[in-house]
């Protein structure tokens, strides 16, 4: 009888240089492109940023929820520096995102207003342990966890060789449960990379004491990844296997030479972190502690960037040398901007008070600090999209070819309102998506709300506000579709499948219309105790190029 390969051991007998190696979709459709029947095309990468504590929404948004969208349309917005990627750029408007925290436990859990929302946000799982107490403090709601995975790494287990993605802790801050988002299993978090110098050794192995390896450098100075795992595949093809497996090198061998014609490797060179900025005294000077500023706004002499730029060229690089296709670079929680002139920490702000306090008076020039806070976090995404659109693949730029996604915690911070949630795309995923333009997924509308952030701390408002009210958030009956329908379109343009009952399957060919365990906020109350329900299965076919 002959011996059947198990996946991962046969993906780990194509060599060390393999962690660098092209993931497209279905091996259905690697053997149609073999057979000439498709064109070879760039490979597709999710890349994500997330921010805590979400925005000022009234000046976040453009008016316009609804059809095309221009630079004109981004200028009085948040997003102004988006303006010259108006045309690449896509806003899906009237998304919800899961468990919700209120002080009346109408929707959600009683955990923590942060730890059950962050833990919940890719994974569209309830944390444990639950509490039914929106007002208690007791130390295990504050370290409660999803009992599933998160949606970067149920991607990974499919189209990444490590079976992992790509999380980078911007700024260097170790990841807890209250703020974390990345989790690889139920009750697993995933700690990601907490220094650029760790997140730069996991693409290339520079800027470490250790030596690159002989085929990480053959990589890294350009050499073709087939050049590089030609032994390892002639010595796999001489091991007794089925069939079905002997193909399977074929079809993966074809598919080294067909994306090697199609991406350039040149690009992966020694030269190529450098031009990004990233050297070793960029490094050291993102990573040295300053007093008077922090490590997210610290300027580099000499670049005329700040530090948390390091870690947007460091996911560029990871893109361009395909060291993983789902990236996650995970902003901290809790952080005094000092360099943007602010003493208040990100989350007593986003309250707008100046401690912990979610009822009370308003700190002093509240929302103009948060607007410069959501300026700040604008800039940052934008320089990740600029790098990424340097650099052609194929018919486009690697910006063309990914799902570049700004995800913020939260729609409105005092409320803490989770619907009407701030969605920015940047990129098509290799033409899925409809890109230049604003979708309402909720109702088609071109006047969906943008919140009522700036009804309180105003002039001409009693200067108090009432984060328990939800006031300055926006209407909970309106705005509501399910991001989990979201969740299911970015599986789908980068090429994960699904069994029969349509959830994310490894060795599934099936099209995802699934994922979580509930798809309502409201489903959520109680923590794991209501029956799984996706009561609205698909994906956001509105968001589809036609």
């Amino acid at each position: 009888m002959k011996k059947r390969l198990n996946r991962r051991v046969f993906l780990r007998g194509l060599g060390g240089a393999c962690v660098a190696a092209p993931f497209l979709g279905s091996l259905a459709e690697r053997q149609a492109k073999a057979d000439g029947a498709l064109p070879a095309a760039p490979p597709k990468r999710l890349i994500l940023m997330f921010t805590h504590y979400g925005c000022i929404t009234t000046r976040f948004f453009p008016a316009k929820s609804h059809g095309p969208l221009s630079a004109e349309d981004l200028l009085p917005t948040t997003l102004k520096h988006l303006a010259p990627f108006a045309d690449k750029l896509l806003l899906p408007r009237g998304i919800r995102a899961m468990n919700e925290w209120t002080a009346a436990m109408v929707r959600g859990q009683g955990n923590d207003p942060h730890t059950q929302v962050v833990g919940s946000y890719f994974t569209c799982q309830p944390v444990t342990p639950n509490s039914n107490d929106p007002f208690s403090f007791g130390d295990s709601k504050f370290r409660a966890m999803p009992v599933g995975p998160s949606l970067d790494h149920v991607i990974a287990q499919q189209l990444s060789l490590t079976a992992e993605s790509m999380v980078m802790n911007v700024g260097g801050f170790k990841e807890q449960q209250q703020s974390a988002v990345s989790y690889s299993a139920s009750e697993r978090l995933f700690p990601g990379h907490a220094t650029a110098r760790e997140a730069l050794a996991a693409i290339t192995g520079l800027f470490t004491g250790a030596p690159l390896t002989p085929d990480s450098y053959a990589v890294a100075r350009g050499k073709s990844i087939l050049d590089v795992v030609q032994d390892d595949l002639a010595t796999l093809a001489r091991k007794d296997m089925s069939e079905a497996d002997r193909r399977k090198l074929g079809d993966w061998k074809e598919l080294l030479h067909q994306t090697g014609q199609g991406v350039s490797y040149e690009q992966c060179t020694t030269q190529l972190a450098p031009s990004l900025g990233l050297t070793e005294a960029t490094l050291e000077a993102a990573t040295r502690a300053d007093p008077a500023w922090d490590r997210l706004t610290m300027p580099i002499s000499g670049t005329g960037l700040e530090s948390a730029d390091l870690w947007s060229s460091i996911a560029t690089l990871a893109a361009l040398c395909q060291a993983n296709p789902v990236i996650l670079l995970k902003y901290p929680p809790n952080i005094v901007l000092r360099g943007l002139g602010i003493d208040v920490d990100t989350a007593a702000l986003s309250n707008r008070q100046e401690g912990a306090g979610m009822v009370g008076p308003c700190a002093p020039g509240a929302i103009e600090k948060l607007l410069k806070i959501d300026d700040f976090y604008a800039r940052k995404f934008a320089f990740l999209v600029q790098q990424l659109g340097r650099f052609d693949e194929g018919e486009g730029t690697v910006l063309d070819n990914s799902a570049a996604i700004w995800f913020q915690e939260m729609s409105d911070g005092a409320a803490h309102n989770l619907n009407n949630l701030p969605i920015v795309q940047v990129g098509s995923a290799g033409g899925y998506f409809k890109t230049g333009c604003a979708v309402n997924v909720w109702d088609g509308t071109a006047d969906l709300s943008r919140g009522n952030s700036e009804s309180a701390c105003t002039p001409t408002t009693s200067q108090e506000i009432d984060g328990l009210s939800q006031s300055t958030g926006t209407d909970p009956a309106i705005a509501n579709t399910p991001i989990n329908k979201y969740y299911c379109a970015l599986m789908n343009a980068l090429g994960v499948k699904a069994g029969e009952d349509g959830f994310p399957l490894v060795g599934g060919s099936g099209e995802v219309t699934r994922f979580g365990k509930y798809d309502r906020t409201e489903d959520f109350i109680g923590g794991d105790v209501n029956p799984a329900m996706i009561h609205d299965p698909g994906e956001l076919t509105a968001l589809r190029r036609s």
